[in-house]
C-alpha cells in the first residue's frame, strides 16, 4: 500500500505506474482517492478547532460561574453542546472517509522498480540467466505421472474419489523423495543462516489483506466457513504475518526466517494439458524463505534469495534459467519479481518452480511492520522467495535424473536423505 501523501503528491507518477501494469480501469481511483483525502483532512482540521475551542470556552465558562455570570456561562454552554454535536457528526465522517480511502489505496498498484520491463502478462517475461545445460536425451522422457506410477508412487485415481481434481496420494519411494527434497532443502536454507520454521497453517483475514492483493486473494484462498481464518496459500503468508504490529530495532535486523508448511490454493482458471497430473494443484507442501529488513538492504538480500534457490536446485543436477517477471505480470503489492524455472527434458521448455519477489514496503505498511531506528521509526521491507516447492519440483527432478532403463540417480545431496540409495529402481 502507497503512503496517501505520496499520492497526493505525485499523483501522475501514480497514474503511470498504472498504466504501466495495464490497469486503467483503476486511472479514476487516483483523483477519487486524493478527493476523499482532501475531505478528510478538512474534516479533521474542524474537528482539531472544535476541540480547541471547546477547551477554551470550557475556562470560560468556570470563570464566568465564579464572577456570578451565569446568563453568559449558560450562553457559552449551549455552544459547547451545539459544537460537541457538530464534532460527533465530523468524527463518524472522518471515520468513514477513512475507511474509504483505505480501501482504494489498498487497491491502488504498488510502484514498481524502474528496472522491470514494461509487459501485458506473463508472455513477455524476459530471460536474465542460464544455469547449466539443458540436454535433451535420446530416449523418450515419459509424462512425469508415468514416471511415478513406474515405481508405484502415485495414485490420482484413490485421491479423486476422496478429494477430487487436483489431488494426489504420493507412495513409496516418490513420497519418500517428496520429503528428502523438503528436508534437505530445509537443511540446505539452515546452511544460509535462515532460522527455521514452521508457522501457522491459518491466518486470519487482517493478515491475508496484509500480505497480498483482493484480486489474489479472491484467486488464491480457502475461506474456514464460520470462522475469520483462511487457509494459507504460502507460509509467506504467516511468517510476514508473524511480525504484524511490530516495532523492531535496526541493530536485530535482518530477520532471515525459512518455513515448512503445507499450502492450500483453488488455482482459478488453470488449465492446459502440461497442468495435469501434479503439476498445478490445490495442495502441496513447500519450503519457503522470507526476509524483513531495511530499505537499504532490500535488493542485495532480492539477489541473495533467488540465488539460493538456483544453487539449490544446480546442487540436484537439475538446469534452471531466470526469468524477470514483466509490469503486467507483478501482482500489486510487488515492486520487482523473478521466477526461476527448471528445465523439461519431455517438453523441451523450461517451467516455473519457484519466485522471488521485493514488495518494498508495501506488506510492512498493511500491516503495521516498523523499525526503530537512530532517527525514528520507519517502515521495513519485505520479501520472498520460494526454495522448493514439491511435487511439481519432482517433475524436473524426475525428467532430470530419469537414466534410460528406467531408473531415477538420486545426487549425491540428496541420498542422506533416502537412506543411502543412489536410485530409484522401477517397479513396472
Amino acid at each position: 500500500m502507497l503512503d496517501i501523501k505520496f499520492v497526493r503528491e505525485n499523483p501522475e507518477i501514480v497514474k503511470q505506474n498504472i498504466r504501466n501494469k495495464f490497469q486503467d480501469r483503476k486511472l479514476p481511483l487516483v483523483d477519487e482517492v486524493i478527493a476523499l483525502d482532501e475531505e478528510n483532512r478538512a474534516a479533521i482540521g474542524e474537528a482539531n478547532d472544535l476541540r480547541a475551542n471547546r477547551n477554551k470556552i470550557s475556562g470560560e465558562i468556570g470563570k464566568l460561574m465564579r464572577e456570578g455570570k451565569k446568563e453568559e456561562a449558560m450562553a457559552l454552554k449551549a455552544q459547547v453542546t451545539k459544537d460537541s454535536e457538530r464534532l460527533a457528526e465530523l468524527e463518524a465522517k472522518e471515520t468513514e472517509l477513512a475507511a474509504k480511502i483505505k480501501q482504494i489505496m489498498m487497491t491502488i498498484p504498488n510502484i514498481i522498480d524502474p528496472s522491470v520491463p514494461i509487459g501485458k502478462d506473463d508472455s513477455e517475461n524476459v530471460e536474465i540467466e542460464r544455469f547449466g545445460e539443458p540436454v535433451v536425451p535420446e530416449y523418450e522422457v515419459p509424462y512425469h505421472t508415468q514416471i511415478m506410477e513406474s515405481f508405484n508412487g502415485i495414485d490420482l485415481d484413490a485421491a479423486g474419489k476422496v478429494a477430487g481434481n487436483g489431488f494426489y496420494y504420493l507412495m513409496g519411494d516418490i513420497a519418500r523423495l517428496h520429503s528428502a527434497v523438503i528436508s534437505y532443502a530445509r537443511d540446505f536454507m539452515i546452511g544460509k543462516g535462515f532460522t527455521y520454521c514452521v508457522p501457522p497453517f491459518m491466518i486470519r483475514s487482517n493478515v491475508v489483506t496484509g500480505v497480498m492483493s483482493f484480486d489474489e486473494m479472491d484467486a488464491m484462498m480457502y475461506k474456514i466457513e464460520g470462522e475469520d481464518l483462511y487457509l494459507i496459500g504460502t507460509s509467506e503468508h504467516s511468517m510476514i504475518g508473524k511480525f504484524i504490529d511490530t516495532i523492531t530495532p535496526e541493530a536485530e535486523l535482518p530477520k532471515t526466517l525459512t518455513s515448512y508448511s503445507p499450502c492450500f490454493r483453488k488455482e482459478k482458471g488453470a488449465h492446459g494439458i502440461e497442468e495435469r497430473g501434479v503439476y498445478r494443484i490445490h495442495q502441496f507442501e513447500k519450503q519457503e524463505m522470507i526476509v524483513v529488513c531495511r530499505p537499504e538492504e532490500s535488493w542485495d538480500w532480492y539477489n541473495k534469495m533467488w540465488s539460493y534457490t538456483v544453487e539449490l536446485f544446480r546442487s540436484m543436477d537439475i538446469p534452471v534459467r531466470t526469468l524477470e517477471c514483466c509490469s503486467g505480470d507483478l501482482a500489486d503489492l510487488k515492486v520487482k519479481s523473478c521466477d526461476v524455472e527448471a528445465w523439461s527434458p519431455r517438453q523441451k521448455k523450461y517451467f516455473e518452480v519457484g519466485s522471488c519477489s521485493n514488495l518494498g514496503d508495501a506488506q510492512a505498511r498493511r500491516l503495521g511492520i516498523r523499525v526503530a531506528g537512530e532517527k525514528g521509526k520507519y517502515y521495513a521491507h519485505t520479501l520472498n522467495n520460494t526454495v522448493v516447492a514439491p511435487p511439481r519440483m519432482l517433475i524436473a527432478f524426475l525428467e532430470n535424473n530419469l537414466q534410460a532403463d528406467g531408473s531415477v540417480k538420486i545426487p549425491e545431496v540428496l541420498q542422506p536423505y533416502m537412506g543411502g540409495q543412489k536410485a530409484l529402481i522401477p517397479n513396472k
